[in-house]
């Protein structure tokens, strides 16, 4: 039975984080988890209730050609309802598991809502998903059915007939075996669950990136995702109304971060512009034109956007968010001449919601990622589990956040190895100043010592990608007889340079003028860098190649000694 003031309880909570959007100090100082109680469905208890007979856009879709799709927040309640009626009608019931594969269209937000009313589990996937990655999805997933469109239906074809049998297939357009999702526009708008959602149901089943071993299975519930991205929207600083961009493939935990939960949480629009190739004075007339208030972007983007002349564009912009790297500070420099406002940095997890994050009206520390979020008590602890200035990112599970996963589905034993001795452990190690400014150190499985001395590839990395001639660089160590281990850099280069010994030496001399001696990259070699399929570079198979290297010499033609080319 539903709490009888669950959704007061929660918009209570939003509303003081919303009051609160400058004020960090009594943000989380006041703020607390709100109770909804043990029955709890968020589409039932609160988005519907709030988008009834709401006419604000909720989702607004821009094409290339200039076409859009615009669903203001009735609309979409209504549609999702429709899309509800037809996965029941296919089968659909409350637990069973629904791959969702599809791309920035309103078929996305309108099938999570309505796996959501149903009390189905979603497993989100990019549409890019084929061969054995998806055939991962289907046999740890356990999927009953698969709702995709046009690009990916032939990727599930393929997959051995054996492992999708029994598998209903819906998909945008349909097609031969595939029921066609337009049916739904002819079922009724209206909807009720045969079954009441509990706030511990399993709702997302995300399958990681894997960069460091296989992808892991995050189970979240339909309370720590929906609930939990309070955090998230107050990090991203968003407020009613605001016309919010998140520039973010579907699939991942970020889209979900801030593409449907955080601004729906803050009765936002959600923008997205799809483009086949970034452009950037096309997207600066895009931000004008749409009166985009908060944009959220990878560093690559921010890159690339700083190469128009900035001030030029009369924005609407108030927030400006970066994740998933680290951004270079002229980059942030720039921006802030041009515009007059800070790009802001934060930190999480696909396992949680935001955890860290620079926010609104606050001081920002340069490289730091900011202080713990309202809801999220942070430890740093050492390799003997004391608390530190430096250490492993912790969460301290005496005062649990409603963000946190439940659980790695299929993998109870890594759960219990995470949840150990009263925190979950983040894999990620920082250092913490006085002001209470946390600071991105590396993984704990990527930091090493050369000469002894600690290094972390994250603050090497740093320095590379600030050199003109960098794209992207990994540091990882590799095998010395005197030093036990030295930096060595995999670096892509940006178009209009040349692979050759003179850019080498370029490049390690830029950064031996910025680090200390101890910290120097002692090898350098160029080429194609081992990413996941959603971007991420894979340093275990470059720590992989180093270990296997033979003697002291260059591994091949293309990596450079920082000996021999000061010599």
């Amino acid at each position: 039975m539903l709490h009888p003031s669950a959704n007061e309880a929660f918009l209570a909570a939003r509303d003081f984080l919303l009051e609160h959007r400058v004020d960090y100090e009594t943000a989380v100082g006041g703020f607390a988890w709100p109770d909804v109680g043990d029955d709890f469905n968020w589409v039932t208890g609160y988005f519907d209730p709030m988008a009834d007979g709401n006419d604000q856009r909720a989702l607004h879709l821009l094409e290339e050609d200039g076409t859009a799709a615009i669903l203001t927040y009735d609309h979409l309640a209504r549609r999702s309802r429709q899309v509800a009626n037809l996965l029941v009608a296919n089968g659909a019931e409350r637990g069973d598991r629904i791959l969702v594969m599809l791309g920035n269209e309103t078929a996305l937000w309108e099938t999570m809502l309505a796996a959501m009313r149903i009390g189905a589990v979603v497993i989100p996937a990019t549409t890019l998903l084929s061969g054995p990655d998806l055939a991962d999805r289907f046999e740890r997933g356990g999927a009953s059915m698969v709702v995709t469109n046009q690009g990916a239906v032939g990727n599930v074809d393929a997959l051995d007939g054996a492992l999708t049998a029994g598998v209903t297939r819906i998909a945008v357009g349909g097609g031969d075996g595939w029921v066609d999702l337009a049916e739904s526009e002819s079922l009724s708008d209206e909807y009720t669950a045969a079954e009441s959602t509990r706030s511990a149901d399993p709702l997302l089943e995300y399958f990681t990136s894997g960069t460091t071993s296989k992808p892991k299975l995050v189970r979240h519930t339909h309370l720590s995702y929906p609930v939990g991205h309070l955090s998230t929207m107050y990090w991203l600083g968003l407020q009613p109304g605001d016309v919010h961009w998140t520039i973010s493939s579907p699939g991942w935990a970020k889209h979900a971060w801030s593409c449907f939960f955080a601004p729906f949480n803050a009765q936002a629009c959600v923008f997205i512009y799809n483009y086949t190739r970034f452009d950037a004075p096309t997207v600066l007339q895009v931000l004008i034109d749409h009166q985009v208030k908060t944009l959220c972007a990878p560093p690559t983007v921010w890159r690339f956007l700083i190469q128009a002349e900035l001030s030029d564009h009369e924005v609407a912009l108030r927030e400006l968010i970066s994740a998933g790297e680290p951004l270079n500070p002229e980059v942030i420099a720039q921006v802030e001449k041009a515009w007059g406002i800070r790009i802001r940095d934060g930190y999480g997890q696909t396992e949680t919601t935001a955890q860290i994050g620079n926010t609104p009206g606050s001081d920002l520390v340069p490289g730091s990622m900011g202080r713990p979020l309202p809801g999220y008590a942070i430890n740093l602890l050492d390799q003997d589990g004391e608390p530190a200035d430096e250490g492993e990112i912790s969460i301290d599970l005496a005062a649990r956040p409603v963000g946190l996963m439940e659980a790695y589905a299929d993998d109870d034993g890594k759960t219990t190895e995470v949840m150990r001795d009263g925190h979950y452990h983040t894999g990620d190690v920082a250092s913490r100043d006085e002001r209470g400014y946390i600071t991105y150190v590396g993984r704990a499985d990527d930091v090493f010592k050369a000469s002894g001395y600690r290094i972390s590839p994250f603050e090497l990395e740093s320095v590379l990608i600030e050199h003109p001639a960098v794209a992207e660089a990994a540091v990882v160590p590799s095998p010395d007889e005197l030093r036990g281990f030295v930096p060595k850099a995999y670096v892509i280069l940006t178009e209009g340079h040349r692979e050759s010994a003179e850019t080498a030496a370029d490049i390690l001399g830029f950064v031996r003028e910025r680090v200390s001696g101890y910290k120097l990259i002692r090898r350098l070699e160029f080429g194609e860098l081992p990413k996941t399929i959603s971007g991420k570079i894979r340093r275990v198979e470059l720590r992989g190649q180093e270990s296997a290297r033979v003697g002291e010499g260059p591994r091949n033609d293309a990596e450079y000694l920082e000996r021999e080319l000061r010599a």
